[in-house]
C-alpha cells in the first residue's frame, strides 16, 4: 500500500520515487509476478505456489500522477488506485479527467476508498451509509460504474460498517499488515503499509517473501473497540492441519509500546492475553512463524471509538 510519491514533507505516507523503483525492481530480481487486480476472483480462490504481489495506490494524490503513473505506465505494471470521490480535483489531487484517462489502460484498476476519507468509524450508521451511496453514486455517474474494490479509510470499520460495504462490494482491503490467501476474509484484505520509515529495501525484500499463516477464525469479528472491552479478547482458531502453531510468536503495541504477547496454545486454537489495554486510535497485532525455510505472517487492526 502506497500513498504519495515524493512528496518528501509527509514521511509517513510517502515513499521517495527512487525507492519506488527499487521496490519494483526487487520484485522482479526475486521472479514475482504482479498480479493485475481483474484476475483478483481467479487468483484469490485457487490454490497455487506461485506468489504474486498486488500493488495498491490510496487517495490519487497528484504526486501519484506525476511521479509514479509514468513509471507504472512505461512497464504496464498493475496496480489499483483507489479514489475518494470529494478531493477529486481538488488542490494535491488527480481530476476526473487523468483517472478516467489512466482506467482505460487494461492493467489499471480504480477502486472506491469512500467519499469522504473522514474517520468514518465514528460516523453514526445513517451518516456512514450517506457517505459510502454518495461515493457509488459519483463512480456510476463518471465511470459507468461502481468498483468492485473498496478499502476502508485509515484501514478502520466496525461489524456492521463492513456488513454494509459487503453488500456494495467484491473485495475490500484494510490497513493491517499481512498476506493474503484463499481463507482470508474477502472484506478484511490484508495490505503491507509502505512509506519512508517502512520502505527500506531490507525491510521490502523481506515482506515479499513472506508466507501467509493460515486460520480458519479470527475472534473478536468486531474491530471496533469501547472502554468495555478493550484489552479484548482474541481467539485464532487454526485448521486442524496447520503445523507448528506452538512455533508462532506475537506482539503487539498494547499500552503504546511493542511488546511480546502473552500467547494460550490448547489443541488447534491461540489465546493472545493482553496485560494492556490498547491507546487511542488503533490497535496493532502481528503474528509470525519460522516454518521451515520461509517465515510465515498476519496482522490485524482494532479501532478505539
Amino acid at each position: 500500500m502506497y500513498h504519495r510519491f515524493e512528496e518528501n514533507k509527509y514521511p509517513s505516507t510517502n515513499i521517495k520515487i527512487n525507492d519506488f523503483k527499487e521496490h519494483l525492481n526487487t520484485i522482479k530480481k526475486n521472479n514475482i509476478d504482479f498480479l493485475n487486480p481483474k484476475n483478483f476472483d481467479y487468483e484469490f480462490n485457487k490454490i497455487s505456489e506461485k506468489k504474486k504481489i498486488l500493488l495498491t495506490i490510496d487517495d490519487a494524490f497528484t504526486s501519484f500522477y506525476l511521479n509514479a503513473w509514468p513509471i507504472l505506465k512505461k512497464e504496464k505494471i498493475p496496480f489499483i488506485l483507489f479514489v475518494s470521490t470529494e478531493t477529486v480535483g481538488k488542490k494535491g489531487y488527480m481530476s476526473w479527467d487523468e483517472i478516467i484517462r489512466i482506467s482505460q489502460h487494461e492493467f489499471v484498476t480504480i477502486g472506491n476508498h469512500s467519499h469522504s476519507h473522514e474517520y468514518l468509524i465514528k460516523y453514526k450508521f445513517d451518516d456512514f451509509k450517506k457517505d459510502i451511496d454518495q461515493s457509488i453514486k459519483i463512480f456510476e455517474n463518471k465511470l459507468n460504474y461502481n468498483p468492485i474494490f473498496f478499502s476502508y479509510p485509515f484501514g478502520e470499520y466496525s461489524l456492521v460498517q463492513k456488513k454494509y460495504i459487503s453488500n456494495k462490494f467484491d473485495y475490500a482491503f484494510g490497513q493491517h499488515s499481512g498476506v493474503i490467501d484463499l481463507n482470508k476474509d474477502k472484506y478484511e484484505l490484508p495490505r503491507f503499509p509502505i512509506n519512508e520509515k517502512y520502505g527500506d529495501l531490507e525491510r521490502f525484500e523481506f515482506i515479499i517473501k513472506l508466507l501467509p499463516i493460515q486460520y480458519k477464525t479470527l475472534l473478536p469479528a468486531d474491530k471496533l473497540l469501547s472502554e468495555s472491552n478493550n484489552p479484548p479478547s482474541i481467539i485464532i482458531e487454526f485448521f486442524e492441519e496447520q503445523k507448528n502453531i506452538n512455533l508462532i510468536n506475537c506482539f503487539s503495541n498494547e499500552g503504546g509500546d511493542w511488546k511480546d504477547s502473552k500467547l494460550k496454545i490448547t489443541n488447534n486454537k491461540i489465546e493472545i492475553v493482553l496485560s494492556e489495554k490498547f491507546l487511542p486510535r488503533r490497535g496493532r497485532i502481528n503474528c509470525s512463524l519460522k516454518d521451515k525455510d520461509s517465515w510465515r505472517w498476519f496482522g490485524t487492526q482494532f479501532t478505539l471509538n
